[in-house]
């Protein structure tokens, strides 16, 4: 892709604003509350902040074609092999985080997963699933793994993949999960890499939140 300077300083402008939202918000917030997906308003928040997250992401891109900055894009790879790369990505993703998570539990730190189910909460879960198993993965990959993605290999390919794996995982505002976090930007990165399209990395991405929050409220509450 052609470098465009103005919107990559953008982009990083707006990847760096939201990493430092984050960390302030951290540190003035204290302890994460265990129950904040049993809440309506926390679903209700988050979908609007995405979509301004997204409305910004759109703006930068302005004049230019949007399938390919955003990698809304057949995967190059094929079916088959699409699949393939998306499952050892995950795999790794999975191995990688397990040996992590021995030394630091990035979603205790996050804070985002219960501690047990509450079927009388059930609807106020429901919406927040959404956010997070549906809305964020959307969101962040366009924001990270295809609009960032798309204007950082102008300067390298790996330039691409690290820059915006740091960014994705400064992003949540994580200090002991950062290194999680990085992993699992790399691997996302890499697949959009590999496959030429960000829909692999939404798959992905969908997948891997819905299912920590299912083993949250199941073996979690067990």
């Amino acid at each position: 892709m052609t470098r465009h300077p103005g919107k990559a300083a953008a982009w990083l402008f707006l990847t760096g604003s939201l990493a430092a939202i984050a960390y302030a918000s951290r540190l003035a917030g204290g302890k994460p509350d265990r129950d904040v997906l049993y809440h309506y308003d926390v679903a209700i928040g988050s979908a609007i902040q995405y979509g301004l997250m997204l409305g910004i992401v759109l703006w930068i891109g302005k004049g230019l074609p949007y399938r390919e900055l955003l990698g809304l894009l057949r995967p190059r790879t094929g079916f088959w092999a699409t699949a393939g790369l998306t499952a050892a990505t995950l795999a790794a993703i999975i191995a990688v985080s397990a040996v992590l998570e021995q030394f630091a539990d990035a979603g205790k730190e996050q804070g985002l997963t219960p501690d047990g189910w509450d079927p009388s909460r059930a609807g106020a879960f429901a919406a927040s699933f959404v956010a997070v198993a549906v809305i964020a993965p959307i969101v962040e990959e366009l924001t990270f793994r295809g609009e960032g993605f798309a204007l950082l290999t102008a300067y390298g390919r790996w330039v691409g993949i690290l820059g915006t794996a740091l960014a994705f995982a400064l992003g949540h505002g994580l200090i002991i999960g950062l290194p999680a976090l990085l992993a699992f930007g790399i691997g996302l990165a890499w697949l959009r890499d590999r496959t030429g399209s960000v829909y692999p990395g939404i798959a992905l991405h969908a997948l891997f939140n819905g299912a920590a929050l299912i083993v949250a409220v199941t073996v979690g509450g067990a």
